[in-house]
């Protein structure tokens, strides 16, 4: 009876998880709390499995905004990267070890850079936490488009890095998701003409990097997330975008259909012929 109440709690978690990937990442809070009054006990696990849209909060010291979710949470309080602080003020508020301190400092300043490169804006944060033998850290990212144009969106990026560090070298397993959405209309506040665009991926990789110094694993990190981020965005776009241009075009061309046909038989012809030669 037990076993077969475990796999029916599993079932209900693999139902529950492939529902919410389905469902605008724009409005995963709301669906959130939706299937936790459907299926409150299991509200710890789904909490914990569920990525949602990262939020902003401003650092009182500093002045500077950083990005709030689970892994900087300690109660009802976050830790901010620049200060070191809980807000909620948190007197025994979980905090990462002086040496971790250090690279958490210096990897937030490079990924302050990383954003401003290929964002221009939006925010980041970095957090670090021991583990026994090893260390782990998630990068976070969010931009958004505040929709002053006729078009909004928020790109949410989620990097969640192992460390295990091996004398000279370090093994390193990332696991990225990234939440997208976009909306585009005629007109702004036009709703009856918009088009929604919304989705999420998540992708792994674990590669064996060489460690000189502490400060490598920043940049092996950041080497990591930057290929991880050029081969979502590819995906995503391949995905929402060129599928939607296939679709399209599948219902009305915007050139002649026989030039198509053409176009597509003499590459057919071409490519054929070099396979002949080829072989």
């Amino acid at each position: 009876m037990a076993d077969y109440d475990e796999l029916e709690n599993e079932q209900q978690m693999d139902c529950a998880l492939d529902l919410m990937r389905r469902l605008p990442p724009q409005n995963v809070e709301e669906n959130l709390v939706t299937l936790l009054e459907i299926l409150p006990e299991m509200t710890e696990d789904l909490l914990s499995s569920i990525d949602q849209p990262l939020k902003i909060r401003q650092d009182s010291k500093s002045g500077k905004e950083y990005l709030v979710c689970d892994y900087n949470r300690d109660g009802d309080s976050y830790r901010s990267p620049w200060s070191n602080e809980y807000d909620p003020p948190l007197a025994d508020g979980s905090v990462p070890s002086d040496r971790l301190r250090k690279l958490e400092v210096a990897a937030n300043e490079a990924f302050d850079t990383y954003k401003e490169m290929y964002y221009e804006g939006g925010v980041s944060s970095v957090y670090l936490w021991d583990m026994d033998d090893a260390f782990a850290g998630v990068v976070l990212i969010k931009k958004v488009n505040d929709g002053t144009v006729r078009s909004k969106g928020s790109w949410d990026s989620i990097h969640v890095v192992e460390v295990l560090e091996k004398g000279r070298q370090a093994r390193y397993k990332l696991t990225s998701t990234v939440m997208l959405y976009t909306v585009a209309s005629a007109a702004k506040g036009d709703r009856l003409n918009e088009i929604n665009l919304s989705g999420s991926l998540t992708r792994q990789d674990e590669r064996d990097l060489p460690v000189e110094d502490t400060g490598a694993h920043i940049v092996n990190i950041g080497r990591m997330v930057e290929d991880m981020e050029f081969k979502m965005r590819n995906s995503l776009q391949e995905v929402y975008f060129g599928k939607t241009h296939d679709i399209v075009n599948g219902l009305r061309s915007a050139a002649d259909l026989s030039e198509a046909r053409n176009r597509e038989r003499l590459q057919r012809d071409l490519f054929g012929q070099l396979k002949s030669r080829g072989e």
